[in-house]
Formats: C-alpha cells, structure tokens, sequence
C-alpha cells in the first residue's frame, strides 16, 4: 500500500486494523512472559485492550507535547474526530473517540510499516497501563 493511500485512509479503516494489530501485540507480549495461566490471558489482555485503557493512553501522550509527532497528532484528531455508526453501551462517547484515536494511529503506522515506531508505541501503552494507571 503506498504512504499516499494510507494518509488518505478514513480513520475508521485505520482504527480497524489498529484494533487487531494492538491486540495480537498485548496477546503476544502476555504468552511470552508466561506469567498467566491460559484461562486467565483473555482477563489480563482486556486490561490493555478495553476502550478505557486505550484511551487513558492516547490522552497521556498528548499531554507530553514533545512525544506525538505533527503528522501523528494529525492522525490521532482524525481518529477522535471520526464518526462511527455506533457506541459501545458499555464506553461513553468521548472515551469511545479516544480508543478509536489511539486504534487509528496504531494502523496508520502498521500500514506504513514504520515498524520501529509502531513497536515503540505499544510498548509505550503497555508500560503505561502496567505502572498503575489504568
């Protein structure tokens, strides 16, 4: 896909790739460790992947002015901004913009395969939730 077409991309198709692009990435990162039993992973995985969580996330990071690029901070208002057919009952609505935000500039960069900056983002968000503030 060229960089052209991604840019262009409705943030909702970028949330949605984002969505299962972070999600096999926290699946991954908690069989690695080992830690979890098996029937408790889908538990510990929701703790990074629920709206709520991702949106505390994309919040944090634009409070730090310096971590979001322009081009990134674009992404992230347009993923906030963009209007879907439906809320989830169990998210209001702005928590629900932010998760989509955060989902969307996961997928734009998986879809440019900037690869080392996606991988810092989630790593990022992971770190983020574990220090307690999720």
């Amino acid at each position: 896909m060229k960089a052209s077409d991604v840019r262009q991309m409705k943030s909702l198709a970028l949330a949605y790739i984002g969505d299962a692009i972070y999600e096999v990435y926290v699946r991954e990162q908690l069989l690695e460790r080992g830690t979890i039993k098996p029937n408790q992973l889908h538990q510990a995985a929701i703790r990074y992947v629920s709206g709520k969580s991702q949106a505390k996330v994309i919040l944090h990071w634009l409070e730090q002015d310096a971590f979001l690029t322009e081009e990134e901070s674009r992404v992230v208002i347009r993923g906030r901004n963009a209007k879907s057919g439906s809320i989830p009952k169990n998210i209001n609505v702005q928590t629900y913009r932010y998760s989509t935000a955060f989902e969307a500039l996961i997928g734009y960069h998986y879809l440019l395969k900037n690869e080392q900056r996606l991988q810092e983002l989630m790593t990022q968000a992971m770190d983020f939730l574990e220090e307690g503030s999720a």
